[in-house]
């Protein structure tokens, strides 16, 4: 784990809120949002398959949670969401590994910031297809593979504040991250009827070494200003909320974004 920023709260006792479950993750090697679901997830009691596009993180994600939580609750797959056919290998591998699933987290996501006037239709076309387009091949792999076993399980997407929020430079994030909330909810009032919930987090400033080396410091600075607390969250904040939302908790809950911020209103 990262050194907490100052003014962090303690990091949370677990609960068993995931205890037996099976745990699919995208983007989840490194600090970021997505390993930090990873860890919350092992210590509420679940087992993990891991994925990520950068295999050596990902080796090396696997190895730490592996020899923390124990070899046999732990899996890792390498995998690209732009790619249907790996999207499908991931959730293949999952079942051959573990039998069943019992929640996906679709944490996979892309960003970049240019102002639209400057944008390339690449630059449109790459973060809507990894942010928007591959929650929606994971979703729809998870949602398949949860209708056929017959028994229920939960689905959590990221989402963003800036899907509800506009920003400078950043139409093809938000946009996509827009469209996680609207997946998200029209992919719950579908899946209701096998007992399937759908929900997504949608957090402001969550800091991790990652986003600090692509982020200049004076855009930090300036988000950072904007959260009532005076910091950003630490990832395992995101991940309670998420692990909240795969657990029974919330039950009666499907085709909500909950925010996960403390942005000014």
């Amino acid at each position: 784990m990262t050194e907490q920023q100052k003014g962090a709260p303690a990091h949370v006792p677990a609960h068993g809120l995931l205890r037996d479950n099976v745990v699919v993750i995208t983007a989840a090697a490194g600090a970021g949002i997505g390993g930090a679901t990873a860890r919350r997830c092992l210590e509420e009691g679940a087992r993990v398959l891991i994925s990520d596009t950068h295999e050596r993180r990902l080796d090396a994600s696997r190895e730490t949670l592996a020899d923390e939580f124990g070899a046999e609750r732990v899996a890792a797959r390498s995998c690209d969401v732009t790619s249907e056919e790996q999207v499908r290998a991931l959730y293949d591998a999952a079942l051959q590994r573990f039998g069943h699933i019992d929640v996906a987290v679709n944490n996979a996501g892309l960003g970049g910031t240019a102002d639209l006037v400057d944008m390339a239709d690449e630059q449109w076309d790459r973060v809507l297809d990894v942010t928007l387009n591959g929650t929606m091949r994971c979703t729809r792999a998870a949602l398949r593979v949860l209708r056929r076993q017959g028994d229920g399980g939960a689905i959590v997407n990221n989402a963003s504040v800036i899907g509800w929020r506009a920003q400078r430079g950043q139409a093809h994030y938000a946009a996509a991250k827009a469209g996680v909330m609207a997946l998200t909810r029209c992919a719950a009032l579908e899946a209701a009827g096998y007992g399937v919930r759908v929900n997504a987090v949608s957090p402001s400033l969550a800091m991790h070494t990652h986003l600090a080396k692509v982020t200049s410091a004076e855009v930090l600075e300036e988000l950072t200003a904007r959260e009532a607390f005076g910091r950003s969250a630490e990832p395992w904040e995101v991940a309670n909320v998420i692990v909240f939302l795969a657990s029974g908790y919330s039950s009666y809950m499907t085709g909500e974004v909950v925010s996960v911020s403390s942005q000014h209103a």
